[in-house]
């Protein structure tokens, strides 16, 4: 005969709260009551494991969700780091007529510069290359030791020039004062040209007037260790040329 069962809120009770009376004690009966409760047992070891699972599960399902969630944060937050540069930026070069070459870089006309560097070379020396309408200039760095591996490459200091293969002496790594700053922005509503800006009474001396030329490049990640900058030109027609190429070696 067929044991009576407790009721569901007890299937999780031991063995001895099942009571059941066997009217004919036959081996029969005997072997049917065995196997009836040894389903019984198995039915609730699986439920205790359904059980157990799913709150993994849960948690699982949780811990993926906030990983998710603090890399989304991360992108968002690099986006806002100055040194962030995209596939298209706004360079200018800029400097005062018998004063050095300032080359800037910038992710949009009115952020601040991400690579800012200051040539030996004399702006008047760049303008008379610029004649030819072909300029290459080449940026070359050392790699440092083991514990300076993390410097990005737009944060070197100093650079080995190049232009046009030949060697013009070193460039150093700028901050951007508030001279610099006030030449970006006064040419922050150019996208493209090249010219002089107009200086006050007390700003002109020896170095004379401000000469500028502003364009957008495209920018080329080839590794960690070598960045190119090609001039977008909109049209060809007496326009110069220009690549600015970063390497450390």
């Amino acid at each position: 005969m067929k044991p009576n069962m407790a009721r569901p809120s007890q299937e999780f009770s031991s063995k001895r709260h099942f009571h059941w009376t066997k009217k004919v004690g036959t081996e029969e009966d005997e072997t049917q009551i065995l196997k009836s409760n040894d389903e019984e047992r198995k039915g609730n070891a699986s439920r205790s494991q359904v059980a157990i699972q799913t709150p993994k599960k849960k948690l699982s399902a949780v811990a993926v969700a906030r990983l998710r969630s603090v890399l989304t944060s991360f992108r968002k937050n690099q986006s806002n780091i100055p040194f962030g540069l995209g596939s298209t930026v706004v360079g200018t070069l800029f400097g005062y007529r018998r004063g050095h070459v300032h080359f800037a870089f910038q992710r949009d006309p009115n952020s601040p510069p991400a690579f800012l560097v200051e040539l030996a070379t004399p702006i008047s020396g760049l303008v008379r290359e610029m004649a030819s309408g072909l300029v290459r200039i080449a940026l070359e760095c050392n790699k440092e030791k083991e514990e300076k591996k993390s410097v990005r490459l737009l944060e070197e200091p100093l650079w080995r020039t190049y232009c046009n293969g030949k060697i013009s002496g070193f460039a150093t790594r700028r901050e951007c004062g508030a001279k610099e700053w006030k030449v970006l922005k006064a040419v922050e509503p150019i996208s493209m040209g090249a010219g002089v800006l107009p200086v006050s009474g007390t700003e002109s001396g020896a170095e004379g007037e401000i000469m500028y030329m502003r364009a957008k490049f495209e920018r080329i990640v080839g590794s960690r260790d070598s960045e190119a900058f090609y001039m977008m030109n909109p049209d060809s027609n007496g326009t110069p040329e220009l690549s600015v190429y970063l390497l450390r070696t």
